[in-house]
């Protein structure tokens, strides 16, 4: 619709503020409706991590397996030793951090009680890996163990 102004004038100008106000009212309406698009399923899964620093292995290295086995630089070790044994492998560390590579099942209390115990040995740095222990990782672990079980007794 043109209006005409003046000496045959044409004004050619669009009016954009009922654009506007509808995609004001699809944006609210989105932000509404958004939120039950979201999963509320309690049982999360820690997605693997592609990105991000790496970790190194010289450090202090405590696994957690699913069946909250603890192993110590592959290692199997109990929960109530554990702080005396990050305290004997301390002097041999180049950097005083103990790394935590947990299943991604692993209840948060056995997190709690490894991150008292690097506390209790008076390590500097805990570092918890992104990316939790693969079951290849986690056999590999329990077959190593059984071998120095084996060999022992």
């Amino acid at each position: 619709m043109a209006i005409k102004s003046g000496k045959n004038a044409l004004f050619t100008e669009i009016n954009i503020t009922p654009l506007t106000d509808i995609f004001l009212v699809l944006l609210i309406i989105m932000m509404v409706v958004a939120p039950t698009f979201q999963s509320t399923n309690n049982q999360v899964t820690i997605p693997e991590i592609n990105n991000g620093t790496s970790i190194e292995e010289r450090n202090a290295t405590v696994c957690v397996t699913q069946n909250g086995s603890i192993y110590l630089n592959d290692k199997m070790i109990s929960a109530e030793n554990l702080a005396l044994e990050l305290e004997k492998i301390k002097p041999s560390l180049q950097k005083q951090e103990v790394v935590v590579r947990a299943d991604e099942k692993t209840k948060t209390a056995v997190i709690m009680d490894i991150m008292d115990a690097a506390q209790e040995a008076q390590y500097k740095k805990l570092v918890i890996a992104g990316e939790p222990l693969t079951k290849k990782t986690q056999r590999m672990l329990e077959d190593k163990n059984k071998k120095l079980d084996a060999e022992g007794s």
